[in-house]
């Protein structure tokens, strides 16, 4: 019961915690009324479109989260006790990343380790990592300040690109000052939003940007300088492909431009289970290879 209503309070619907406990939506919202019965108070504010949590909910949600992590815990524990790592580990990280490099690394641990369930969040929003459960964030770029833990896994490097039929009509810049005079599409999860820094020698070059196009996204950045429609600056995961291909073509390679870095998040209250512990140690020998 108290799994089924810790499912509904984090997905916000009884059918998509049904999904994800592998159970039908009725059985979800009889074990929630099982335990309401139980409790003789109600959990939930229920509407034909939306599940919310009431006041007790809430504040019974904060006392069973961790109950249940303890009980997760021990059943992980006695099967770890035979040798393999078990048990589930709740994962959250950017939309492309974590659709391709990411995945591509975590492939050979989950083979390694059969009795980890994994259960990973993509999304380009940010997530309140404590508040809604999981075990570890996958960060790119500067982090904000924070209470979470950050372990740096690896450098990202970040390229300047555009396509060969931007270039061809519009010229490729021989310096970096040329850019202000060209459609710069723009990564608005950096803390600079129109400004791009770049190093010749012992000169740094800050130029500020005509960025008409915005995204938190660097993948619709990439598919946007493919398209032709200006140059942008972007995480090598997200442009490598289309380097490969010649889809983009690297602007100004002989000026080094920022570089992100790439980190493991995790809260600092939470025991570091040994499977988080060796997921990160995974993810930090597989990225420092593939850097």
């Amino acid at each position: 019961m108290m799994r089924a209503f810790i499912a509904v309070a984090r997905e916000g619907s009884f059918t998509k915690a049904g999904r994800r406990l592998g159970i039908s939506t009725k059985l979800v919202s009889k074990y929630v009324q099982q335990l309401e019965n139980q409790l003789q108070t109600q959990l939930f504010n229920r509407t034909t479109r939306s599940v919310s949590l009431t006041d007790v909910g809430a504040a019974y949600l904060e006392r069973c989260r961790p109950i249940l992590e303890q009980v997760d815990e021990l059943d992980a524990l006695v099967r770890e006790r035979q040798g393999a790592l078990a048990g589930p580990i709740r994962i959250t990280a950017p939309t492309g990343f974590g659709s391709t490099r990411l995945t591509q690394a975590l492939i050979p641990f989950l083979r390694q380790n059969r009795e980890v369930e994994l259960d990973m969040k993509l999304t380009d929003n940010r997530v309140a990592i404590v508040e809604e459960g999981f075990d570890l964030a996958i960060r790119i770029g500067a982090l904000r300040d924070s209470t979470l833990i950050a372990r740096k896994l690896t450098d990202m490097p970040l390229i300047l690109c555009a396509s060969p039929e931007y270039l061809d009509r519009h010229g490729r810049p021989q310096d970096p000052r040329a850019l202000s005079t060209h459609a710069c599409l723009v990564d608005n999860n950096q803390r600079e939003i129109n400004v791009w820094r770049f190093k010749s020698g012992a000169h740094e070059h800050v130029v500020r940007l005509n960025g008409a196009i915005q995204t938190n996204s660097p993948g619709a950045l990439a598919q946007m300088a493919i398209g032709g429609l200006g140059i942008t600056r972007s995480p090598f995961y997200a442009v490598e492909e289309a380097l490969n291909s010649n889809l983009l073509e690297h602007v100004l390679p002989n000026y080094k431009t920022d570089v992100f870095g790439l980190y493991a998040l995790y809260p600092p209250n939470r025991h570091l289970t040994r499977r988080v512990r060796a997921l990160i140690d995974f993810l930090a020998s597989e990225m420092g290879r593939q850097a």
